[in-house]
């Protein structure tokens, strides 16, 4: 599809990854549906988006409520007047070993809070977004694509359990929306990510960042641009559906 005009809603479009790729979109053209919790980070990347060429407005929604995901994406389309794409990209994390142990004894285990705080947000709100971007393309006639972000933690990461079983589940979306929604002129595809430089990352300590980054193969992290250039390129191929692309620089977990 051609993205000069296409709306396309990006899910934690306020920061990180999310703004990048919103930024990276509305230059070339397209109108962006940032949506997000934190409404100063919204407005701030709504304004970056226009600085940029494109058209955005800004959504404050918990992905991981389905009221509020639907009333959310209802207002997209009257707003915009039609839905093209969605980057289900929205993620949190509460890392921890499942279980921790010093001669013999548990001193610390996941709890549950921490698992599905990150299933909720990482796995539901990735189906509830992807059903209501379906729901309304479907019934405005509207035709595209639905990109999941992943993470190369999806074929498992130590202390990661919650985040590793969402991005895992995530990526089986894929395939499954793809078949399913073939028929209505809708793709899917998904994105796994490797180490990117982020606001995350770059709140690590410098020992921690140069050992991570040994262990990549091109010896440096990813940027958060060559992310969103993998999804333009995702929406303006027309055959590309049902599949991942992994962005990791050669690593792989």
């Amino acid at each position: 599809m051609k993205l000069q005009d296409s709306v396309i809603a990006i899910t934690g479009g306020g920061q990180g990854l999310g703004r990048a790729m919103a930024e990276y979109l509305a230059a070339k053209g397209a109108k962006l549906a940032l949506i997000d919790l934190m409404p100063e980070k919204l407005e701030e990347a709504a304004a970056a988006c226009k600085a940029a060429g494109g058209e955005a407005k800004s959504y404050v929604c918990n992905v991981a409520k389905e009221d509020e995901v639907e009333k959310t994406f209802e207002t997209i389309v009257s707003d915009f007047g039609q839905l093209n794409g969605l980057i289900n990209n929205a993620g949190i994390l509460r890392d921890g070993l499942m279980v921790k142990a010093k001669d013999g004894e548990i001193t610390k285990r996941m709890e549950l809070s921490q698992w599905q705080a990150v299933i909720d947000v990482n796995l539901t709100g990735v189906f509830l977004c992807g059903r209501e971007a379906a729901t309304q393309m479907i019934k405005n006639g509207d035709q595209g694509a639905i990109i999941n972000i992943a993470s190369i933690s999806r074929a498992g990461n130590m202390g990661q359990s919650n985040y590793s079983a969402a991005k895992a589940g995530v990526s089986a979306l894929v395939p499954v929306w793809a078949k399913e929604l073939a028929r209505y002129g809708i793709r899917c595809m998904g994105i796994a990510p490797g180490f990117i430089e982020t606001e995350m990352t770059a709140s690590m300590k410098p020992e921690a960042l140069e050992k991570m980054t040994a262990g990549i193969p091109l010896k440096r992290m990813g940027k958060p641009e060559e992310i969103a250039s993998a999804a333009a390129f995702i929406f303006e191929n027309d055959y590309m559906s049902g599949r991942m692309i992994e962005v990791d620089g050669a690593l792989r977990l």
